[in-house]
């Protein structure tokens, strides 16, 4: 991928012209395409579909190096100024709607008004991960002659020579930046910079964190769990001792024990790995099913063949490095010895060793169950975040105008006018309006703003800044509170002088210490029209409630210098809004029937999934965070239940010297919340250095969030306790005249 780089290091999308520039002078790539998002429509006799589809160069396919299966490839004269429209369907969209004819090739198919001819169907195995919606692709068909071909609105896709690498690949763009000053001086001022991205790493870019820090946890989990039967396998070990000393007493050398001991914990990791596969297949579908929409290739997240066979590899693995510590540990005491003493009593290597591996549990379970916390607590406060208007009672949807007839702006005006009227007279709507993009739905529609007297800009730069273009009433439908001055209304129509509202922070960043009430401002090129701020308007959240409040300018849409084909209808309820949605859309299918409403959703469904892959993680977290501590308070248990056996002489004794239940219990208890307290201070370090990991996760709080710690530390406390309580109960009930008349 190939990204622009804004002053401040950040991303931006090319333009026609630079790619242009690339495709001529680069030689370090092979191929470059260049691509946009397509949202055609296909009218029927039923309601309208909108198709998810691309604008690519005629490249495009070629270097994704996947060419069509039916049909043929974009030739270079299907990308040409008023060439005839071609398309390339998806091999899902082909049998789904044209129930898989091979005849298609050929075939004519209206879209948006227009005939397209299909040259070709894509290959089933195709996965498009730079739009996995898109289900159907079309030419550019830009011209260097077109005023949008200076635009920021195309992403860059190129495949490198054989040979070729990033970094050569990057200093030639960069030699390109400094030549395009003095070719272009007009659109580039200064040099331009590049961003050279694999395509891996540029669609992973937004969930790496995440599934970075989930894989941690797995093998967190996975440690515990093996730590857990390596314990098993000592204590096993143990009682065992006796049939070890025989063994070897009968010429049963050291290498044979040590085979026998293995092949049974291999039987067991086999055993363990081939139910976990079973559970496996389960739990995927869950978290394919749970997964946040921006997950990539979510679609191909499977147990197959290969990630069997992956299993039996680390089972195995498991199988062999964890089983060898209680194979040694069993075959270093003395034959004789053991014959002697049998399964009475432990040494005190062997305890040192299990206590080691329940520290071990615990300090690890702290870790994924500090994580666990942090990220619940970080996902309190994202929720607490204030969006910047009221999301209550608040039905959403997105409305296309496609066809002739909507080329011109007046028509486009009118139909939503005429829209918007017939859904306010709904019965339960207490107020609608559109706008051209949505908060939080993922919308992103920014303009460079220039202020004619800011005293913190310079008069040759401006401040990129969301432009809504809405309704009269816009802010009054969402309650976005009015700071200063007034709001838009219906006298700000086309022809009336030009008016803007800008958000508060916006506007106290600009002009510190003057009222911006009065000023005037330039949207886009800046010798375009003036507009007046006319209000101040509280801020929003647009693309993330984690985000910084978002630079935003409103205006009319009427007084805008185009028509918006692309709305979205917001509407106020008195009750329940989503139970508004039939009668709304036969509302506006009432003024046109052939125009698509997609994306039907209440605000308060649209603020939820803002944070889908923050609650996602928190999901697999304390998935993980509960098994853990659940391994933990198990593997106490079973070492403190383990040496209550082998003691049971010597609590017996003690009983029978005049110590109490209380003293009893206290003696096993102390001993457990020792190895807890070792584990939980260990623990604690290991936390703080692993919530580096989730940094990037956590939202207005530190990963070294006391509260959490706190909370933490108590509840792996308690479960030490019940897990410490339960054996020590057992010890306490021991009676000491029948253990003594045993021995």
């Amino acid at each position: 991928m190939i990204w622009e780089m804004r002053p401040d290091g950040s991303r931006r999308e090319g333009t026609f012209g630079i790619y242009r520039e690339l495709v001529d002078r680069l030689r370090s790539f092979d191929a470059i395409a260049v691509i946009k998002p397509w949202q055609p429509t296909m009218t029927g006799p039923d309601q309208p579909d909108r198709f998810e589809g691309q604008r690519v160069s005629a490249s495009y396919f070629r270097v994704l190096g996947v060419p069509p299966v039916l049909g043929r490839d974009f030739l270079a004269s299907d990308d040409r100024l008023n060439a005839p429209d071609v398309t390339v369907l998806s091999r899902g969209l082909w049998q789904r709607r044209f129930g898989g004819d091979r005849a298609i090739v050929g075939r004519q198919i209206v879209l948006d008004d227009i005939s397209y001819s299909v040259i070709g169907v894509m290959p089933i195995g195709f996965e498009n991960v730079l739009a996995p919606s898109a289900e159907l692709w079309a030419p550019l068909k830009y011209d260097m002659s077109q005023g949008r071909a200076w635009g920021h609105h195309l992403r860059t896709v190129g495949r490198l020579q054989p040979g070729v690498s990033e970094d050569r690949a990057l200093r030639e763009l960069d030699v390109l930046g400094h030549e395009l000053v003095k070719q272009f001086p007009k659109e580039y001022g200064i040099p331009e910079r590049f961003i050279v991205a694999s395509l891996q790493d540029d669609v992973t870019r937004g969930v790496k964190p995440a599934l970075v820090a989930i894989l941690g946890a797995v093998i967190l989990v996975l440690v515990i769990a093996c730590v857990n039967v390596t314990n098993l396998l000592l204590a096993r070990g143990v009682y065992r001792r006796g049939e070890f000393g025989l063994r070897a007493a009968l010429g049963a050398g050291r290498g044979r024990l040590i085979r026998q001991l293995l092949t049974e914990s291999l039987l067991l990791a086999g055993i363990g790995g081939v139910a976990g596969m079973a559970l496996a297949m389960l739990c995927v579908r869950a978290l394919v099913a749970l997964s946040p929409p921006g997950l990539p290739r979510v679609g191909a997240i499977s147990v197959d063949g290969a990630m069997f066979g992956f299993g039996l590899l680390i089972t195995t693995l498991i199988g062999v490095a964890f089983g060898l510590i209680p194979a040694f540990q069993a075959t270093r005491s003395d034959p004789h010895r053991d014959l002697q003493h049998g399964s009475r009593t432990t040494g005190g290597a062997h305890r040192r060793t299990s206590s080691a591996l329940v520290v071990a549990e615990v300090a690890l379970a702290l870790v994924l169950l500090v994580s666990s916390g942090l990220l619940l607590r970080s996902l309190q406060r994202l929720f607490a975040v204030e969006v910047g208007f009221d999301s209550s009672h608040l039905l959403t949807m997105q409305i296309q105008t496609s066809g002739h007839r909507f080329q011109d702006d007046s028509t486009t005006f009118q139909f939503f006018a005429r829209a918007l009227e017939a859904v306010r007279q709904v019965p339960g709507v207490t107020a609608a309006a559109v706008t051209n993009q949505l908060p939080l739905s993922g919308d992103f529609d920014s303009y460079g703003v220039h202020f004619e007297s800011s005293p913190t800009q310079r008069a040759d730069e401006d401040h990129s800044a969301f432009r809504y273009g809405v309704s009269p009433g816009y802010i009054e439908t969402m309650r976005i509170p009015l700071r200063r001055g007034r709001l838009l209304n219906e006298h700000d129509r086309a022809g009336a002088p030009r008016v803007a509202l800008i958000n508060e922070s916006f506007a106290k960043r600009s002009f510190p210490g003057i009222d911006p009430l009065g000023q005037r401002l330039r949207i886009g090129p800046m010798d375009g029209p003036p507009y007046t701020m006319v209000g101040i308007v509280g801020d929003g959240k647009q693309l993330s409630l984690a985000g910084t409040p978002a630079d935003a300018v409103y205006t009319t849409t009427s007084q805008w210098r185009f028509a918006d084909n692309v709305m979205s209808l917001v509407v106020r309820a008195r009750g329940d809004a989503a139970a508004l949605a039939p009668a709304v859309r036969q509302a506006i299918w009432s003024i046109d029937k052939d125009q698509p409403i997609v994306r039907v959703a209440t605000m308060d469904d649209l603020v939820a999934a803002s944070a889908a892959e923050r609650r996602f993680v928190l999901l697999v977290f304390e998935a993980f965070a509960l098994v853990a501590l659940v391994l933990a308070a198990a593997g106490m248990y079973g070492v403190l239940s383990g040496r209550v056996a082998e003691r049971t002489r010597e609590i017996g004794v003690r009983s029978a010297l005049g110590a109490s239940r209380r003293n009893i219990v206290a003696l096993v208890v102390r001993q457990g919340m020792v190895l807890a307290g070792l584990g939980i201070a260990i623990g604690l370090a290991g936390s703080a250095a692993a919530s580096q990991a989730i940094a990037a996760m956590l939202f207005g709080i530190s990963r070294l969030d006391p509260i959490t710690y706190a909370a933490v530390i108590a509840l792996l406390t308690v479960g030490a306790v019940i897990a410490c309580w339960i054996p020590a109960w057992r010890a306490a009930r021991v009676d000491p005249a029948i253990t003594l008349k045993a021995e």
